[in-house]
């Protein structure tokens, strides 16, 4: 038999003059069933927002983490439940979760719908209210502050990200929801959708890693613990604990890749492989051959990289 996943939250919910919701806020939130008590009253913060043409309702859910989200408020909390911490990325249901999120310009006071903010821009620029972005996801910071997280570009980070304390971001560094750290890393460059990266690793400036969500794919990339990702390198297939990845060099699954210390082939050559046949190993370094363009790999010993400890700390 069994055992049903909740999460519960209590917050906020922000909804426009046509019914739709908007998004919502979990002040409190938690595992298991929703406690009879204790749940904080956010009576006097709700009522109506005439700049935006919205109304602040309270909100109260308890959800299965193994079931589809059903609402707009549902995949909000699963979002919360990334970003608190208290589920891992590609561990929870997430399945039709864009249909459920409505297309929102997101404004320095809150929320409103796109339409809105084209109709009420004379009254938005008399109160100071600017459009900061469309999407259907907002940015982390504007629902929780990371415990032990920098985050140097707010905007870079939405959420639904997982981040470990003692994780930098950045500015040109992005996490997208459902993906992030297991532990103290630094991103300078790309973590895509269910991409999860281990503690003590290093992502490159400029480094991407490829995600599931624009292919269309269901492989899902991971970094192990102390990996180097070079600046500007890209990376389509799984790397483990202690590897390096050359700056600039781009591999993909079906990238071929000369094995440097594998044994000579009968025509006196390096045997070579697909690196999805690679995927996963520990202790690779890969590189790029300068005077013949191969992608090369060869095994290696010792520590991947070494974070800075203050800047982390």
């Amino acid at each position: 038999m069994s055992t049903r996943r909740t999460v519960w939250g209590t917050g906020l919910s922000t909804i426009a003059e046509d019914g739709t919701v908007l998004d919502a806020w979990y002040q409190q939130l938690g595992t298991g069933d929703l406690p009879r008590t204790g749940l904080a009253d956010l009576a006097s913060h709700t009522g109506g927002d005439e700049r935006r043409n919205v109304v602040i309702d309270s909100v109260t859910l308890q959800i299965d983490l193994d079931e589809a989200p059903a609402s707009t408020a549902d995949a909000y909390l699963r979002l919360h439940a990334l970003s608190h911490l208290l589920v891992r990325p590609n561990d929870l249901n997430l399945d039709g979760i864009f249909t459920q999120l409505p297309n929102v310009a997101w404004t320095n006071a809150g929320p409103m719908l796109p339409a809105d903010a084209t109709r009420l821009q004379p009254q938005l620029r008399r109160h100071g209210i600017q459009v900061q972005g469309l999407d259907k996801f907002p940015r982390l910071t504007d629902y929780l502050q990371p415990e032990g997280v920098r985050i140097a570009d707010a905007a870079r980070v939405r959420l639904g990200a997982y981040l470990w304390p003692g994780t930098t971001v950045m500015h040109e560094g992005f996490v997208n929801f459902n993906a992030g750290t297991l532990g103290a890393s630094m991103v300078e460059g790309r973590i895509s959708q269910g991409v999860v990266v281990g503690a003590g690793s290093d992502i490159g400036g400029g480094a991407s890693i490829m995600g599931t969500l624009s292919g269309g794919g269901s492989v899902r990339v991971s970094i192990g613990e102390r990996t180097l990702l070079g600046a500007n390198a890209g990376l389509g297939i799984a790397l483990g604990d202690d590897c390096i990845l050359e700056a600039g060099v781009y591999i993909t699954a079906g990238s071929k890749v000369i094995l440097a210390d594998g044994p000579d082939t009968a025509d006196g050559g390096k045997p070579v492989v697909k690196a999805a046949e690679l995927s996963g190993q520990n202790g690779l370094l890969f590189w790029r051959n300068s005077l013949t363009g191969a992608i090369e790999v060869k095994r290696r010993a010792g520590s991947g990289v070494t974070l800075n400890e203050t800047l982390h700390a």
